[in-house]
């Protein structure tokens, strides 16, 4: 027989205290409540065709193509169909005030951060051993091994070494400093000499660098990152107050502690 376990409404706000997640959960309800203040002021509302519209990116997004899969997608998650029109809402309201804030600051950021969205097509294989990685180098250069053997003799990552060291295209971003500097100083196709860091010697093959252009995709990703910076400053200017008990203890954004009023 199935153990049915009860956990109710105040056991789950009791965990969220002790697992220290309040002041997260509360900066993103106050952010919620930013957008919502800005976009009222500034006229902005959702249409009914982009609810619409939204609503379809989220089923797609979680693999909701029935309504099988959708019925047991919202109970799973406590979710009304009405909640799920909001989260639908709330991705509409904020990327319309996203595009109506910070669309024109979108080419000038690309320009002076081009550099950070430079990408390269990697392969590697990271060594415990330096001198064994410097012995593999040697071994390359010469031409005695492929980069492929190489990984499937040497690589402690599974999946990398299946896939003979390939690593994909990476972000600059995504890359220690000591390795960026020397990949995107290199010349592909070209091996590099070992590159030491606390994880080990990397011997890394750059097989090419990608510049950056200003497609959809990235104009995406960039106008969210600038949404995300001024819903952080919007954040840091403001003082929220989580009540969660009328006779419990205020906290305020700056850890400020209010003791509430008797009357």
């Amino acid at each position: 027989m199935t153990r049915v376990i009860a956990i109710s409404l105040p056991e789950i706000l009791q965990y969220l205290k002790i697992a220290c997640q309040i002041p997260s959960i509360a900066d993103a309800i106050a952010s919620r409540k930013i957008i919502a203040e800005v976009a009222a002021a500034d006229g902005i509302t959702v249409e009914l065709t982009e609810l619409q519209q939204a609503a379809d990116t989220v089923r797609i997004a979680n693999d909701l193509l029935t309504p099988e899969s959708t019925w047991s997608w919202l109970a799973k998650h406590c979710l009304s169909v009405d909640e799920f029109e909001e989260i639908a809402h709330q991705n509409v309201l904020s990327a319309k005030l996203a595009e109506h804030l910070l669309s024109d600051r979108v080419d000038p950021f690309f320009v002076a951060h081009q550099l950070d969205y430079t990408s390269a097509v990697l392969y590697e294989v990271v060594f415990e051993d330096e001198d064994l990685a410097i012995e593999v180098y040697y071994a390359l250069q010469e031409g005695e091994m492929q980069f492929y053997e190489v990984a499937q003799q040497y690589s402690q990552d599974v999946e990398l070494r299946r896939k003979g060291g390939y690593c994909g295209k990476i972000p600059r971003s995504e890359l220690r400093p000591e390795i960026s500097a020397a990949v995107f100083a290199a010349t592909p196709p070209q091996l590099l000499r070992p590159i030491i860091t606390p994880k080990g010697a990397h011997l890394i093959q750059v097989e090419e660098i990608i510049q950056p252009e200003l497609d959809e995709s990235l104009r995406l990703q960039i106008l969210s990152e600038l949404f995300a910076e001024w819903l952080k400053q919007q954040l840091e200017q403001a003082r929220l107050a989580v009540q969660l008990d009328p006779d419990q203890t205020v906290f305020t954004s700056s850890r400020e502690v209010v003791q509430p009023q008797l009357s």
